[in-house]
């Protein structure tokens, strides 16, 4: 179950309509209409613990693996590496919409591309000029 699932039926269960969730938590409601949709996800740690302190459920049910990967993405590299991770959770989502594949297989081939996404972010990391690599270490 992705995030905007969890969002749906946990606002479900405490009965709210996408405007009172989003009145209540101080989020527009075209961003939760978003969420629920998995156009987006939250870019911020603290909104999902809004969220989920709202709709009385644990924040960790609101975070996966997935989530984590592209906020670690965010706190690490920064908003476009954030883009870049949240692009390629959806790519790989995509690329076995529908299959036949389990979800602890899919959970597995998940953990391993983000593993190598890390591992070319590091390696790569030599290119990148040394004027940029002192305002990132700051």
């Amino acid at each position: 179950m992705n995030f905007g699932e969890k969002i749906r039926l946990a606002r479900e269960a405490a009965k709210y309509t996408q405007a009172e969730l989003a009145a209540i938590s101080g989020i527009a409601k075209r961003t939760i209409q978003n969420y629920e949709s998995g156009e987006r996800m939250p870019k911020k740690r603290e909104i999902y613990a809004r969220l989920a302190n709202v709709l009385n459920i644990e924040e960790s049910v609101l975070l996966d693996d997935t989530a984590e990967f592209v906020l670690k993405a965010q706190a690490e590299l920064g908003a476009r590496a954030s883009r870049q991770a949240e692009q390629l959770v959806e790519e790989v989502r995509g690329l076995y919409a529908g299959g036949d594949l389990a979800d602890e297989d899919m959970d597995a081939m998940m953990k391993a591309i983000q593993d190598a996404y890390w591992i070319a972010k590091k390696k790569n990391r030599k290119f990148v000029p040394l004027k940029y690599r002192a305002a990132e270490e700051e």
